[in-house]
């Protein structure tokens, strides 16, 4: 089981990267279309880009859930946890080093998501491995967080909040491009 943990860890990172630089692409490549957006990043917010953690590592996570999910007692909790930390991270890095140095820098935003994402699996392999988040109850509340979490990513696309979270630096507007 413990091999077939790594595989799943490792694949997992890598399809969580791939897709989410795929999708930090789709909606132009989709002609700005609305099916892309509930997907895929719609400007270059810090918002949109947790998204691109967020909506592969979710999707992903269902599928290993159907796969998997019933040979690990914390599966969901942990993933949860794992998730949310990685989407946090990308927020909390990316305003910390774009105040040190004063400006954002494409070589660094890529590198904070492939740290976040990086962390997130190891996260993961930790608490799963440490028998972290068993119960019953927690399972439950893990599994609503992954789908509250990913119908706010959802909801917020269409209904940004007016914070600079959810601002485009490329064009001061919020939410999808009009």
């Amino acid at each position: 089981m413990r091999r077939q943990i790594d595989w799943w860890e490792l694949g997992g990172f890598l399809f969580t990267v791939t897709a989410g630089t795929a999708l930090h692409f789709l909606y132009a490549w989709s002609g700005q279309r609305s099916w892309a957006a509930v997907f895929s990043a719609v400007n270059e917010s810090v918002w949109e880009h947790m998204k691109l953690l967020y909506v592969p590592l979710f999707l992903l996570s269902m599928v290993q859930l159907c796969c998997q999910g019933r040979t690990s007692s914390n599966y969901l909790a942990v993933r949860a946890a794992s998730a949310l930390f990685g989407t946090a991270l990308i927020p909390v890095l990316y305003y910390t080093y774009t105040g040190a140095l004063g400006r954002h820098f494409l070589a660094a935003d890529i590198a904070v998501f492939l740290l976040a994402a990086a962390l997130t699996f190891l996260l993961d392999r930790v608490l799963r491995r440490k028998g972290a988040f068993g119960d019953g109850w927690q399972q439950i509340l893990g599994l609503l967080l992954l789908w509250g979490v990913m119908f706010l990513f959802l909801y917020l696309t269409f209904r940004p909040c007016h914070i600079p979270l959810f601002r485009d630096p490329a064009t001061g507007g919020y939410g999808i491009p009009g």
